[in-house]
């Protein structure tokens, strides 16, 4: 397990000053990508493979928005490890311990000189430390398109300031993208996002937008083929 502890400041907030979701989850990742410098054995495995690992499916359950100035821990855990795959829960809390953000996630391990998937060692995989698989909804990885027709939006060009140093548009910038095509006033409840085509530089993404029981499907697009599946579920009211 590999823990970071957080303040929500100014640049994390929206207009009300609630963390906005696009800064959760830049903090579930920075938490992901630290937890290797807690296995040393798999770190070094990785650095000696050239190796890296990619995300490809991501859920989130919103337990609660965390407002300006609140303290917060996020933790990062795996549960589950195959040679190509690996499962891990991410939980923000709050000062007093209790969940604000439930997640879980799967990641590709990946050779950085092709781009193709890569197996960890059983030697590698006999080193990870397992924990308990973290109680929330788990829900499919898996993101099926609606079969009527969406609206498609107005194109967006990957910037510069999108790409992380894996060369390719960070994945918290897909949900930002969408969350700007959603009704003014949606509070997501629960939130997919399929990972297919890593969008790089001077990519143009089409957002076609589906309305779905409950919420909305964003669907990003680099010439015809998804890049992005986003499922975005509303909370009810006073819930």
């Amino acid at each position: 397990m590999y823990t970071l502890n957080y303040k929500v400041t100014t640049s994390c907030c929206d207009s009300e000053g609630r963390l906005k979701l696009y800064s959760a989850l830049q903090m579930m990742q920075d938490c992901s990508e630290m937890w290797i410098d807690s296995e040393p054995a798999a770190r070094k495995f990785f650095n000696d493979n050239n190796m890296t690992q990619l995300l490809a499916t991501r859920q989130v359950e919103v337990v609660r928005v965390p407002q300006f100035k609140e303290e917060l821990t996020v933790t990062t855990s795996i549960y589950e490890v195959m040679p190509m795959y690996g499962f891990r829960n991410t939980i923000i809390r709050d000062a007093q311990g209790k969940p604000c953000y439930r997640t879980w996630s799967m990641g590709a391990f990946v050779d950085l000189a092709t781009g193709k998937l890569a197996r960890l060692s059983a030697d590698a995989i006999a080193s990870l430390t397992l924990e308990p698989k973290q109680e929330m909804n788990y829900r499919g990885r898996r993101i099926i398109l609606p079969k009527q027709e969406g609206t498609v939006m107005s194109p967006v060009q990957v910037m510069r300031d999108d790409i992380d140093y894996n060369r390719h548009m960070n994945n918290a910038n897909y949900v930002r993208i969408a969350m700007e095509l959603l009704p003014e006033g949606f509070q997501v409840a629960d939130m997919r996002v399929e990972y297919r085509i890593a969008a790089r530089l001077g990519d143009q993404l089409t957002p076609t937008l589906y309305p779905i029981d409950g919420g909305y499907i964003v669907a990003l697009a680099i010439d015809g083929q998804p890049s992005a599946i986003i499922e975005l579920l509303e909370r009810e009211a006073g819930s």
